[in-house]
């Protein structure tokens, strides 16, 4: 298995991420139907308390083990390299255990006290388990990310979803079938993640038997056990020392998104509550984790993979001392981020309505009058614009190093999230809310940025291509807007769920090819652009290049 350049490892992990991220939409849209969306705040409410605890149980290890692997295989300290990896592995086993009995413990205090949904208790406890084997996926997550093999990582979170997917949908039914109530089919759903954790540590330790009889051939093994002595006179202690310098930074600031999502379970309910009763305002947070919370992290999907990619190479050439690719990859990646997030966004955001009218259930609202979701989906993939920024270039000042600047900038944009959330919710309800949540990625994204300036003198796009950008987006705005208004109102040949198929698919279509045309149109993307992408997508941008006449310089 060869090592993956930022461009390869980002379109594997990208790819990957797709298809998880469109299994796991998958998964809740028969989820939808079979326990509601008052099923699905408590499902949701599940995940959302059991994923910081993760993140805690994994302690931002996995990121901090990409870092570390990357410099010491870089040096050729291979000894070294391993004995951090197993440093690590100990470390998941015993927080797995830990975090396990801890979740079971916590289920009943949190369910009934925090989030005001007493049903949660048991989804909050069939999910559990999964904290057993996670932070040993992770960890080996992490070890393969700073091998720079992306593919191990990709395939092991498609399989993830796949076992989730059949496990908890297949469960919520038969438990439903048989009478077992709503309660224990939500339970159900929840321990697919359990099943998850199965496939995925499966597919891991395929891969790294795979890795190690390659390692044995190249010679590696043979100069780990060489420097073994010398790797083995470090003591643990020192090693966990130096790995938690650089993870505990990392795992905050990869708990942004987790916390904010917490945030929202355990707030909705009660900041809204005295608003329009406790049945709509459970309603409302079903659709804002069931629907949109899963609509909003597709846009996301490329930043993640670029995070995941860009921390070990970053590392490789800091380590170097090589700051002209430092500033290169870096201004590469939020290129990528930005160019290719956009028109996802765009998309998602504009075809809303036919895509929550075609995915989910628009009858069994009990108590939402006014509210079918639509906004609601459009305003939180809006923001993810912000996040995606945030996260890559979060992710950028990881692989330099400069774990402190990123410690403060997630407290204050947590801060603004709570702050937000408190004084929005009242007059503005869940937009409110979502604003607080739009407040807090916008001003991370800034402050990262800001210290990333005053280390590396990069540019993402000059002005002229920020304006071409801009332009780009108000174009497809101004069409597609008008467009999904008139193909909701003219489209009605079939059932309700193939007509909104029809409209949603010529609404996000056009957005999705008018991006690329629009963007050669202004000259924002030209064929120099084209270098480091796979020549099967360098063939179709060409073609469309033709369209518009683009040349071969801005």
């Amino acid at each position: 298995m060869s090592k993956d350049s930022l461009v390869k490892g980002t379109l594997i992990l990208a790819l990957a991420a797709l298809v998880a991220r469109v299994l796991g939409v998958v998964q809740r849209i028969p989820l939808v139907y079979l326990i509601g969306d008052t099923g699905m705040a408590t499902f949701g409410i599940a995940f959302n308390i059991y994923t910081p605890l993760l993140t805690i149980a994994t302690a931002g290890i996995p990121s901090a083990l990409s870092k570390l692997v990357s410099e010491k295989m870089e040096l050729g300290q291979y000894a070294e390299a391993d004995r951090i990896y197993q440093a690590a592995v100990r470390f998941a086993l015993v927080a797995g255990l830990v975090m396990t009995a801890l979740l079971i413990v916590l289920a009943p205090w949190y369910g009934e006290q925090i989030s005001k949904d007493p049903d949660a208790v048991m989804s909050i406890r069939a999910l559990a388990p999964a904290l057993l084997l996670f932070p040993l996926i992770a960890m080996m997550r992490g070890y393969f990310q700073g091998r720079q093999m992306m593919m191990p990582n990709g395939m092991s979170q498609i399989i993830e979803q796949i076992a989730r997917l059949i496990t908890g949908v297949g469960l919520a039914f038969l438990l439903l079938e048989i009478g077992w109530g709503h309660v224990w089919a939500v339970a159900g759903a929840s321990f697919g993640g359990v099943m998850g954790s199965v496939g995925a540590v499966a597919v891991l330790m395929w891969y790294m038997l795979k890795l190690r009889r390659e390692d044995a051939r190249e010679g590696i093994i043979q100069a780990a056990k060489e420097g073994r002595a010398a790797a083995e006179a470090v003591s643990y202690k020192r090693i966990y020392a130096n790995i938690f310098r650089v993870s505990v930074p990392i795992v905050l600031f990869s708990m942004t998104v987790p916390l904010i999502y917490f945030i929202d379970s355990s707030t909705v309910i009660s900041l809204l509550e005295g608003q329009m009763g406790y049945g709509s305002a459970k309603e409302l947070l079903g659709i804002l984790a069931g629907r949109a919370q899963s609509l909003a992290g597709i846009p996301i999907i490329l930043a993640i993979a670029l995070s995941q990619s860009i921390v070990p190479i970053v590392s490789s050439a800091y380590a170097r001392k090589d700051m002209a690719q430092v500033r290169q990859q870096a201004a590469k990646a939020l290129q990528l981020s930005v160019i290719t997030g956009l028109p996802v966004v765009l998309a998602i955001a504009i075809a809303a309505r036919p895509i929550n009218t075609m995915l989910f259930p628009m009858d069994q609202f009990k108590y939402l009058v006014n509210e079918n979701g639509n906004g609601i989906i459009a305003f939180l993939t809006v923001t993810a614009m912000f996040q995606i920024v945030m996260q890559t270039s979060g992710s950028i000042l990881m692989g330099m190093g400069h774990m402190r600047p990123l410690v403060v900038n997630v407290f204050i944009g947590l801060a603004c999230k709570l702050v937000g959330s408190y004084l929005l919710a009242p007059s503005f309800g869940i937009y409110g809310i979502m604003s607080a949540t739009a407040l807090c990625f916008i001003v991370m994204m800034v402050l990262n940025l800001w210290v990333l300036r005053r280390k590396v003198e990069y540019v993402i796009y000059p002005p002229r291509k920020w304006l071409g950008i801009a332009a780009t987006t108000c174009i497809i705005v101004a069409v597609c807007l008008p467009l999904e208004w008139l193909t909701h109102r003219t489209i009605t040949w079939f059932p309700d769920k193939l007509d909104a198929l029809v409209s949603g698919a010529i609404t996000g279509g056009v957005a999705i090819l008018l991006y690329p045309l629009l963007l050669m149109a202004s000259r924002v993307y030209t064929r120099e652009n084209a270098e480091d992408l796979p020549p099967a997508v360098r063939k179709l941008l060409a073609k469309l290049g033709r369209l518009v006449g683009m040349g071969k310089r801005a």
